[in-house]
């Protein structure tokens, strides 16, 4: 799972091995032809995308299907082929600071062995702290820091900026205003 600023990226790879390969195969190729075709592998990626949830800060997200790949029959038999699926999701505008991103896997738990990570970060802005996972490893939370953009900073240091002057310029204001009324009580 590869999180950024803007949007979360999973990908899965699914390997069949032997002792269920041709359950899983017959779950792929609805019409038996012994062969996928584009529209089942389709299917199956929807299905399998069906089965996972992922939340930040317990805000449900939905995850697209970008892009995947499916292995040829007599390798799923043998248990060497692995169906890649790749999804992404896009994270609303989030808050610097810390930010929790929940992700489930339901997608055949009758069968299914899983092992679930975040990859390093490609972003500066997002440093993940901590993956806490169930023993299956089908439930993770990734606690990860999200760091402001450059424009939220640079328009921090310009409202600093301002802010200085305009505290300088009242303080210079009112000293001159002291002065002058200083100057006309001498006078009488």
């Amino acid at each position: 799972m590869a999180v950024d600023p803007d949007h979360v990226g999973i990908e899965l790879d699914l390997t069949p091995g032997i002792a269920v390969a041709a359950d899983v195969l017959a779950a792929i190729d609805r019409d038996g032809s012994r062969s996928i075709s584009e529209g089942e592998a389709q299917a199956y990626r929807r299905q399998v995308l069906d089965g996972l949830a992922i939340d930040i800060d317990g805000t449900p997200l939905s995850l697209e299907l970008v892009n995947g790949s499916v292995p040829e029959v007599d390798a799923v038999l043998n248990g060497e082929g692995t169906m890649r699926l790749y999804a992404r999701a896009a994270l609303p505008r989030l808050a610097p600071g810390t930010h929790h991103l929940h992700y489930r896997n339901s997608h055949r738990s009758d069968i299914g062995v899983y092992l679930v990570n975040a990859l390093v970060p490609a972003s500066e802005r997002v440093a993940v702290v901590r993956q806490r996972r169930d023993v299956d490893q089908r439930d993770v939370t990734i606690e990860y820091t999200l760091a402001a953009d450059l424009a939220t900073r640079a328009l921090g240091a310009l409202a600093a900026a301002v802010a200085g002057a305009a505290i300088w310029l009242a303080a210079r204001w009112r000293r001159r205003a002291i002065a002058n009324s200083s100057s006309l009580i001498g006078c009488r």
